[in-house]
């Protein structure tokens, strides 16, 4: 069974969108997506993805305290599993796992859907499912796996009806 906990510490999340309901489809989008929809319903298997809906202010905290980088960001993945131990729960999906910890910050996010023209709810949900996959272990470190996950990311996203967010427009 998967438990999507939600923790939110700045109530204008609240005022923009819903964010349990969104944080919900959207972890669960990411790991159908991602081939783990049977971590989903192993009837032996509790899986927790823990959220945070905070401000840039502990978003910048967490990111200088985790990261080493002293500003806001808009999401950062705590992923709790390694390589080897997704690939046991994948094999042996059973007993209580946590899966990892996202936290979101609330105006670099507000900024750059507006900057980039993006629904609020739209660029969240992107978010999301994004940082869901890093805690699946997907990576864009490198040129190969950021095209694949950014084709993920889409894919799924497109199941959502949600645009291509990385759509570009032409130039000229």
């Amino acid at each position: 069974m998967l438990e999507v906990a939600v923790e939110v510490t700045t109530p204008e999340w609240d005022e923009r969108i819903a964010p349990e309901a969104l944080a919900r489809c959207a972890v669960a989008a990411a790991l159908e997506g991602a081939g783990a929809a049977p971590l989903i319903t192993a009837p032996a298997l509790d899986l927790e993805v823990s959220i945070l809906f905070t401000d840039d202010a502990e978003l910048q905290r967490l990111n200088r305290d985790y990261r080493g980088c002293d500003r806001p960001t808009n999401i950062l993945s705590f992923p709790m599993l390694d390589t080897q131990g997704l690939a046991a729960l994948r094999a042996r999906p059973e007993g209580a796992h946590l899966l990892g910890d996202l936290a979101l910050g609330l105006e670099t996010i507000a900024s750059e859907a507006a900057t980039q023209r993006k629904p609020f709810a739209d660029h969240v949900t992107h978010l999301l499912v994004h940082g869901t996959l890093h805690l699946l272990g997907h990576d864009h470190a490198e040129d190969h796996a950021a095209e694949a996950m950014e084709a993920l990311e889409c894919a799924i996203l497109a199941k959502l009806g949600i645009a291509d967010p990385y759509r570009r427009e032409a130039a000229g």
